[in-house]
């Protein structure tokens, strides 16, 4: 904490959520929490962290299938942007509540070698479906 090593503190919040995620999976009857919308936010974490050689987001879940995404101030709007890219709203919808900021995320331009990477996830951009 007081190094503020951001890749150790994001290695080990990964780490812990899936072993928080695999003692459910290996109770009896199995807890499943997450969902494909979750685990599609966990390899595009990945696939963002092995595009930039670096952990730069960390994801956990609080025993539910939302992802809690952690990162730092300087990859924010990079890394709103690759969400709403591959997690668009629907209609009026809007997943951002602070206006200023929605408007620099929406204004981003993604890099193409990072979409590239991210596409190899298998996600498909759906208007909608998460809520």
């Amino acid at each position: 904490y007081l190094a503020k090593d951001f890749p150790t503190f994001g290695q080990i919040t990964m780490a812990d959520s899936n072993q928080f995620h695999a003692t459910c999976l290996d109770t009896y009857p199995p807890i499943f929490y997450m969902n494909d919308i979750s685990r599609s936010a966990i390899n595009l974490v990945h696939a963002y962290n092995n595009w930039a050689g670096t952990i730069r987001a960390a994801y956990t879940f609080d025993a539910g299938p939302n992802a809690v995404i952690y990162t730092l101030d300087e990859y924010c709007v990079e890394l709103g942007a690759l969400m709403l890219h591959f997690y668009p709203a629907f209609g009026t919808q809007q997943y951002i509540s602070n206006p200023a900021f929605a408007a620099k995320v929406q204004a981003h331009t993604l890099d193409a070698t990072l979409l590239a990477a991210a596409e190899k996830t298998g996600r498909t951009p759906t208007a909608g479906d998460v809520k």
